[in-house]
């Protein structure tokens, strides 16, 4: 087939907030004694829902403009018992760190999502907030929303984490926040660690001794101001667009660089793309730079082991990344994908085998050949934000129209994907 010839994508872009800063820095500012300002904050479907349901536990949050948050903090005993179902939407963090802190209350709370959240396991989190005396009754036993919390004294554990998740930590360790005596998490590999990074901001005292993360309880949150970097997961799409799409140069403005998220970096480092990092901010609590991204030649590698929690959003347009890569790419170690917003191995081999790509799914991963020339194809995104993103970027390299279906599910974490997308072509 006849290569494509596109005009690239060329320009300067600043990337939304990041999406697990801006949901946290919601929570611990409500449960935090005093007033937190948030700048930066991505007003995405998903973080908008995480201020609803504290709105309805009696938290006042107040946008001051898009990307400006106050939150007038009430402090865990603060927390008020919410009249009406604590609705998170399409959003994991919100429900499983929620969880972690309606531990703590002594009324009850009753949460919903919608149709993905449904599907998605929450044993992972009521089976140790169980484990910390907390009731919680839900569908198949609490695997599965509607789920109803009463929380009350906790007492804290030592929990051995099966899965690399900062999602069940952080739950554990914000339902530890008032337990009696010490609550650890120990984990087969370090996951995201927004959740202790912010904590330290907020004041509490959190202790990291390899995989184990502690926390005792007894301890207060005040009131600070977070600036939230861009988002490195949102970042990654325009990163592999401007490795694969010909005659590209995007400048991206401050991108958080926190050492557990920066996975999608060396991947594409290890494939050949030319990346440039500039104006680096090391020291902050949540370290950022610019980052350069030029046209590139990949190639095929292995993904695989502690290199996965550092990526496990990436993966979708690391797959399209792989495509158009020389060789094979092999991506394993990887199962974490089936229980996303979708299960992301059949949805990202099925999507793109529409598109030409020669790709097959793994009980844990997917293997991709390249280089491989895509053709324009009806896809969707069954309602997953990330493979909605990954299918666009692909819709721009393949040779005919493309169509996708339930492109709105970006807006749960980028809200202006496609005016960016835009706003690259005009240069």
């Amino acid at each position: 087939m006849e290569e494509i010839v596109t005009k690239g994508l060329q320009g300067t872009i600043e990337i939304p907030g990041d999406k697990s800063i801006s949901h946290r820095s919601v929570m611990f500012g409500a449960i935090a004694q005093g007033q937190t300002t948030i700048r930066g904050f991505l007003p995405g479907d998903d973080c908008l829902s995480t201020i609803s349901c504290f709105q309805k536990l009696g938290v006042d949050i107040q946008m001051i403009d898009d990307q400006t948050v106050m939150v007038n903090g009430r402090g865990l005993e603060g927390l008020q018992e919410p009249v009406d179902l604590l609705d998170v939407g399409n959003s994991g963090t919100t429900i499983r760190l929620l969880m972690g802190i309606l531990a703590n209350t002594s009324f009850h709370s009753s949460l919903i999502g919608d149709e993905s959240i449904a599907k998605r396991p929450m044993k992972r989190v009521t089976n140790p907030l169980r484990e910390m005396s907390v009731h919680i009754d839900g569908r198949d036993e609490g695997n599965f929303t509607p789920l109803v919390i009463r929380g009350g004294k906790t007492t804290g554990i030592h929990y051995h984490s099966p899965v690399a998740s900062a999602q069940v930590k952080s739950a554990i360790l914000l339902a530890g926040l008032q337990a009696e005596g010490t609550t650890s998490v120990t984990e087969p590999a370090k996951s995201r660690d927004h959740t202790e990074r912010m904590l330290q901001a907020f004041g509490v005292n959190v202790a990291v001794d390899g995989l184990t993360v502690s926390i005792e309880g007894g301890q207060t949150l005040k009131g600070t101001h977070i600036d939230v970097p861009g988002d490195i997961s949102s970042a990654a799409f325009f990163l592999v667009a401007g490795a694969i799409i010909p005659n590209s140069r995007i400048l991206l403005k401050k991108v958080g660089m926190n050492p557990t998220r920066t996975g999608i970096l060396d991947v594409l480092k290890a494939m050949g793309a030319q990346l440039t990092y500039l104006n680096m901010k090391e020291n902050e609590a949540e370290p950022f730079s610019d980052i350069e991204v030029n046209t590139s030649s990949l190639k095929g590698i292995e993904i695989s082991g502690k290199l996965i929690p550092r990526l496990i959003d990436e993966i979708p347009i690391i797959a399209l990344a792989a495509t158009q890569a020389e060789g094979v790419t092999i991506i394993k170690d990887a199962a974490e994908l089936k229980v996303k917003e979708t299960n992301r191995i059949d949805t990202v081999v099925n999507e793109l085998r529409k598109m030409g790509a020669t790709i097959e799914a793994t009980e844990d991963g997917m293997i991709i050949k390249g280089k491989t020339p895509l053709h324009g194809a009806e896809v969707s995104s069954h309602g997953d934000h990330r493979i909605g993103m990954m299918l666009a970027i692909a819709s721009y390299i393949a040779q005919g129209e493309t169509t996708i279906h339930q492109k709105e599910a970006v807006s749960v974490s980028y809200p202006q994907f496609f005016a960016h997308v835009d706003q690259l072509k005009k240069r």
